[in-house]
């Protein structure tokens, strides 16, 4: 048993307890946004490094096509490689660009 002179300490009421929780609560909820911010972005900059990635990929084999078509005796061949070569570039222009205004 406690002595006079030890105080027993207050337990708190329970509206100092739901502040207390409610602080709690909010803080933790603040940290959990600062930290989903800094995956979004770190998710964002990755993507735009793999679509940099991609973009420069298909553009190596869109110029080799179009190299190897301007190579070619063919006429027919030299057209099919370029139309295949105008198809990707402008299929996967339309897809970079439209992947790019997503991570925006």
């Amino acid at each position: 048993m406690p002595t006079r002179s030890q105080a027993v300490p207050e337990e708190p009421t329970p509206d100092e307890a739901a502040g207390s929780a409610t602080s709690a609560v909010e803080e933790a909820t603040q940290r959990i946004r600062a930290l989903n911010e800094m995956i979004l972005s770190s998710a964002k900059q990755a993507g735009q490094g793999s679509l940099d990635a991609y973009e420069r990929a298909l553009e190596s084999l869109v110029d080799f096509e179009q190299r190897a078509a301007g190579a070619t005796q063919l006429e027919w061949v030299s057209a099919v490689a370029n139309a295949h070569a105008r198809f990707i570039n402008d299929v996967s222009g339309a897809y970079v660009k439209a992947a790019r205004e997503m991570l925006k």
